[in-house]
């Protein structure tokens, strides 16, 4: 009952963070250091894909819209821009996993990341602010975003959706609505690839008799319904807000980390 208890957490843990520049996998990490138990690559990746699900739900319109009327000059230039921020990160990812790459075992690193990030979002936003409104999403656009989803996957504490808005937004995409759609509609078969990689991997290595797929699907539904109402209120935010707010806590959380956590934690 108490794993039970644990796993709805990080269930909730990640359908708020994951798309919140706020660093899902460096709060699920953080979390396990405080005592809800090292989990899976496995489930991890598989509760992340509840948040993906929920995304795909609320952006569907604009899904069955880009690939109904893919004929339209401007779907078709947008599918295909999304099409080689994906690619970009496939080809990187692969290339991480080849040469072994694993994540951190200690937090202190994804503090740093949570502090350098935050201070990396108000600088963005303040060019950015500077900047005309351009909601149109071009070539440099999609090839950063691509480098800046695997950057984040790299270092935990970045977050995926931080990176990638900013990532827009810097090199030209200044509508924070509109740096936010390409960064959301790219992670949904990033995250989704990276779920069906994992779940290969486990079942080629016989690990599934070892899998707690209870836990993993009871994690997946709590992640996909609390992750619809966060990018529900999300989008509703940033329409007259800025990021800034979500900085201030990525600063205070690393700052509170790097603090209290004990060396080597």
């Amino acid at each position: 009952m108490i794993d039970l208890f644990h796993v709805i957490l990080l269930g909730i843990i990640e359908g708020i963070t994951e798309f919140l520049p706020i660093s899902s996998t460096g709060h699920l990490l953080i979390a396990e250091k405080l005592g809800l138990g090292a989990r899976s690559d496995l489930f991890n990746v598989g509760i992340q894909a509840g948040a993906i699900l929920a995304i795909t739900l609320i952006y569907w319109g604009r899904i069955w819209q880009l690939f109904t009327q893919w004929r339209e000059p401007a779907n078709r230039d947008y599918l295909y821009k999304l099409a080689v921020a994906f690619l970009i990160t496939c080809v990187l990812g692969l290339i991480v996993t080849h040469y072994g790459f694993k994540l951190p075992e200690t937090v202190t690193p994804i503090a740093w990341a949570l502090v350098i990030g935050g201070f990396w979002m108000i600088g963005a936003e303040a060019i950015a602010a500077k900047q005309a409104d351009r909601t149109q999403v071009t070539w440099r656009v999609a090839i950063l975003v691509g480098i800046a989803q695997m950057v984040a996957g790299i270092f935990p504490g970045t977050s995926r959706s931080g990176a990638t808005i900013f990532a827009a937004m810097l090199a030209g995409t200044s509508n924070r609505a509109a740096a936010t759609e390409f960064a959301f509609l790219v992670g949904i078969p990033t995250m989704y690839a990276a779920t069906g990689y994992e779940l290969l991997k486990v079942l080629k290595n016989g690990g599934a008799a070892h899998e707690d797929w209870t836990a993993l699907i009871v994690g997946f539904v709590v992640s996909a319904i609390v992750g619809f109402i966060a990018v529900k209120w999300l989008l509703g935010y940033i329409r007259s807000h800025r990021y800034t707010a979500f900085a201030i806590y990525r600063i205070a959380l690393g700052i509170a980390l790097l603090a209290l956590m004990p060396t080597g934690a």
